[in-house]
């Protein structure tokens, strides 16, 4: 079978799509003997997938098309005369944003959420509207949706019109080899001298995106943690910068615990097990998840977790995290004491989690998207 996966998505492998394009590569490698792959890269992205050189095809694709609408516009018009050319049976398109209309080979597209439907200040106004209402259109054309969660699945069929049963749901993976429980003391040190965490600290791990990933509101209940506890303890917020960062800074500026806020910036794959190792306890309290892989990774490396249960997050943690209402800062203050005061109670969310992060698994992510494009692919010659 002759595979193609466009990954002109990754916007450098800063974002979550970009970890899932750059996760399912890896995966995909053992099955390189048995499948031909081909991965149409920007330019300046060929080093993060290096890699995958030797085992998979790389076909460049010219920076100039990294834009976001010259990019659609190389996808509807430039890409499909590629495939022809290269004799592709099945094209993996692994972000609704640049699924195709054309249909020169079996289309399979992954989406992994659709937040433009829950969340009205999400994106700008170009962005809404490509996402709410050309992207319904789109989508009718693949001949298989995957997508990371039953929550998405759900507002695929909601929002789209495509009902689940039509779906592959197909959860994320957790990188065992990266993500598991290390030595803590040598991760703690690590993290004072790369980040300045000397003291007890909570994480969060998510691009600095407001209103959807909360950040003001993280802050504004660490406020009434230190107040009620007069704690030591810090506030590490690990993320590239996003649309509203500014109002993130803003509220962290503003805060009468200043100090104890910490923006680590973009964290490399390298140094995020230690990150998590670190951390006394990871707190996702976003608005909004398709999936949620940074709560998952930390459980794998024995990290206490605090989240959200919206969208797909209540799915993802389980009954493995302290949930919270992220719309309330007193309950996630009233989480913050839970961990800094009580030992056994961390150790109780550490196990549950490590435990919980064993249903997620690379290897049968990857085995199952290759059934879909089998799936796809013979649906398509039929």
């Amino acid at each position: 079978m002759n595979v193609a996966l466009t990954t002109t998505v990754i916007q450098r492998g800063k974002t979550g799509v970009g970890q899932y394009v750059l996760a399912l590569v890896r995966a995909l490698l053992p099955h390189a003997g048995d499948h031909r792959f081909t991965l149409f890269v920007l330019e300046e992205d060929r080093p993060l997938l290096e890699f995958a050189a030797g085992a998979m095809t790389f076909a460049p694709v010219a920076e100039k098309y990294r834009p976001p609408m010259k990019n659609i516009w190389w996808h509807q018009t430039v890409l499909p005369a590629l495939f022809r050319e290269c004799a592709i049976d099945v094209c993996h398109v692994p972000s609704y944003r640049r699924m195709l209309w054309p249909r020169p080979c079996a289309l399979v597209a992954t989406i992994h959420d659709l937040a433009q439907f829950h969340l009205s200040g999400k994106y700008d106004r170009a962005r809404m509207f490509y996402g709410r209402i050309i992207v319904p259109q789109l989508a009718r054309r693949q001949d298989a949706i995957i997508a990371d969660s039953q929550s998405t699945a759900r507002d695929i069929e909601q929002f789209l019109g495509i009902p689940v049963v039509e779906q592959h749901v197909i959860h994320l993976g957790v990188d065992r080899e990266r993500f598991q429980p290390g030595d803590r003391a040598a991760a703690k040190k690590q993290a004072a001298e790369l980040w300045r965490l000397e003291r007890p600290f909570f994480l969060y791990v998510s691009r600095l995106e407001h209103p959807a990933k909360n950040h003001v509101r993280l802050i504004e209940a660490f406020n009434h943690f230190k107040t009620a506890t007069n704690s030591d303890w810090q506030l590490a917020l690990a993320g590239s910068e996003w649309r509203g960062a500014e109002a993130i800074h803003a509220a962290a500026a503003e805060s009468p615990f200043a100090r104890d806020v910490r923006f680590l910036g973009f964290i490399e794959d390298a140094a995020l097990p230690a990150l998590y190792r670190a951390a006394e306890a990871m707190v996702y309290p976003s608005l909004f998840e398709g999936f949620g892989l940074p709560p998952v990774e930390a459980m794998a490396c024995g990290c206490p977790v605090i989240s959200s249960a919206r969208g797909s997050l209540a799915e993802v943690v389980a009954d493995a995290a302290d949930i919270v209402d992220p719309l309330d800062p007193s309950a996630i203050a009233a989480a913050f004491e839970r961990v800094a005061a009580d030992a056994g109670h961390r150790d109780r969310l550490r196990a549950a989690g490590f435990r919980n992060a064993q249903r997620f698994s690379w290897h049968r992510h990857a085995e199952a998207v290759l059934g879909v494009y089998e799936a796809a692919r013979k649906a398509t010659k039929s």
